[in-house]
């Protein structure tokens, strides 16, 4: 069916810092539900060769650990923005989006999911209790939305 949504997940943080690594948990987890129109991408961080990827798409949801947002997680719609500056450690969602649109004539939508996390602060591969129920929630929001073939979050959920 040509005129279903082509998302886009992009899930990143540092797996090696506990909770830090909720974006490519969430990331993980969608890639092992193979949903339909949906491609998954993971990392340490974003890049501007995200750009070329976010041009393929119709909707953009760039999943990361949240340290202070809502629990269990938070989606906002974000637009295009110019950067101040580059480097590889600064290159935000907003950015990616302006590159893709710049460079490639990209018209997607592009969201940011904040996934609610609550231990940052060592170098440990696992994810808390807590941080692991926010993941599951994110999850099964995403899941739902996808399933729904529905291009927009609203009020209602999506």
């Amino acid at each position: 069916m040509s005129d279903w949504p082509r998302i886009l997940l992009i899930g990143y943080g540092n797996p090696g810092r506990l909770d830090d690594g909720l974006g490519p948990a969430l990331s993980a987890k969608v890639d092992d539900a193979s949903l339909k129109g949906v491609t998954v991408d993971s990392d340490y961080q974003l890049t501007v060769e995200d750009a070329c990827d976010v041009s393929g798409h119709d909707i953009v949801i760039f999943a990361d650990a949240s340290v202070r947002g809502k629990a269990p997680f938070f989606i906002e719609e974000i637009s295009p923005q110019s950067p101040m500056s580059i480097s590889t450690h600064s290159v935000t969602p907003e950015a990616v989006l302006y590159f893709a649109e710049q460079m490639f004539n990209s018209k997607a939508r592009a969201y940011v999911l904040g996934i609610r996390g609550y231990e940052f602060n060592r170098y440990e591969e696992r994810l808390s209790e807590g941080a692991k129920r926010n993941l599951e929630e994110a999850f099964q929001f995403i899941r739902k939305f996808v399933q729904s073939g529905n291009l927009h979050f609203n009020e209602a959920g999506f």
